[in-house]
């Protein structure tokens, strides 16, 4: 396992564990990676649409030298500010930055005056940007929703954590009851529905204000969002951050791919869980006790499958809106209903079954894509007669 990028770059290049790399934690890297590849998809995908005559571009008037207002002041004196006041700290807290970055970063604890001067240094700059003489006449300019993929990933990613925080705080509110604070801060407890429903709902309030067609742009990033899912298990994995299954059974002898794919003690995870490691001396050096099912090679192999399933469909169901993304829906759906039955999760008696928080929304998620295909393919069919 590879908890940070000092472990990867020992088995790369074998340099020393647990060194300055160390501040780099897998986990995060891979989600920062799922955002890129997700708008990198999307883009894609919205140009393809946008020269279809899917959108109508959102006419602007651009006034040169309008360009730093008020917010921007604020805002980036803020940013500065937060800059200044953590990193000097981080820096001189290295060793803490190292095993818990998210402890150290999310505190309050930081240096004041590195945080004022850097602070005023991005308000000086952008007065220096106010008084530089500008030229030039406004214009009118088209905007395509391609052209807003930054602002919507954005939407997305500050929607989903706190849809992921929310759902979280349901699921384990005796944690939350005990340490409010520390949960709100911590790295972990994010619920991947809770942040698919929250970026939705942020990301639906912002093509709404601008104008937006939501269904097309529903239809684009369905492939995006189930590639993405799978680029963030597959930091999972890499990482050994607690998304396995139940103990592993007896591999069968029609199983012909590598033995770790069947059972797996994920050595050096993240979490630290287990036994520790004859001989290990750095920093994460514990085991399972107990071989388990690697869940999220199954997440990754799925999820990739249906992304290219989805991908290989877009442009044969652009005539038929909606239906793309009610496909992604049905089969995330089901892909995390049955991977819940390998996992390790708390159980809720619904109708006599017993089955988890995932799974009720699962099922909810499969229902949505059933009826939801039906209501788009029924629309288009009138819409063509």
């Amino acid at each position: 396992m590879y908890p940070d990028l000092s472990y990867l770059f020992h088995d790369l290049f074998g340099s020393a564990q647990d060194n300055w790399l160390s501040i780099f934690k897998t986990f995060g890297l891979f989600l920062l990676l799922a955002f890129v590849v997700a708008a990198m998809l999307l883009k894609w995908e919205l140009q393809r649409r946008e020269k279809l005559g899917q959108f109508t571009p959102e006419r602007v008037i651009v006034v040169p030298g309008s360009d730093v207002t008020i917010w921007d002041y604020l805002f980036n004196g803020l940013f500065g500010f937060v800059l200044g006041y953590k990193i000097p700290y981080a820096i001189a807290s290295l060793e803490a930055w190292k095993q818990d970055p998210s402890a150290v970063l999310l505190s309050t604890e930081g240096w004041w005056m590195s945080g004022l001067l850097v602070g005023a240094a991005f308000v000086a700059y952008y007065v220096y940007l106010a008084r530089k003489p500008v030229t030039g006449e406004p214009y009118e300019k088209d905007v395509y929703p391609s052209d807003r993929v930054g602002p919507i990933t954005l939407m997305a990613a500050v929607g989903g954590l706190l849809g992921a925080k929310f759902f979280a705080i349901i699921e384990y509110t005796d944690r939350f009851m005990a340490d409010p604070l520390g949960v709100l801060l911590s790295g972990d407890g994010l619920a991947i529905y809770g942040g698919l429903l929250g970026g939705a709902l942020f990301v639906f309030m912002y093509l709404r204000k601008h104008g937006i067609k939501p269904v097309p742009v529903m239809d684009a990033v369905a492939p995006a969002l189930i590639v993405a899912y799978g680029v963030g298990r597959t930091g999972c994995q890499l990482s050994g951050d607690g998304d396995w299954g139940k103990t592993a059974s007896a591999q069968p002898d029609w199983w012909f791919l590598p033995d770790w794919v069947w059972s797996f003690r994920f050595p050096h995870n993240v979490l630290g869980r287990g036994e520790a490691i004859p001989g290990c001396d750095v920093e994460y050096c514990t085991q399972l006790v107990e071989a388990v099912h690697p869940t999220s090679i199954y997440e990754m192999l799925m999820a990739f499958t249906i992304g290219a399933l989805l991908w290989a469909l877009r442009k044969r169901l652009t005539n038929i809106p909606g239906l793309l993304f009610c496909l992604y829906l049905f089969f995330n759906g089901v892909e995390r209903f049955f991977i819940e039955f390998a996992r390790i999760n708390d159980r809720y008696s619904v109708l006599g079954i017993e089955l988890s928080q995932a799974q009720i929304i699962a099922i909810c998620f499969m229902l949505a894509g059933l009826v939801g295909g039906l209501f788009f393919r029924r629309r288009s069919l009138v819409a063509k007669n």
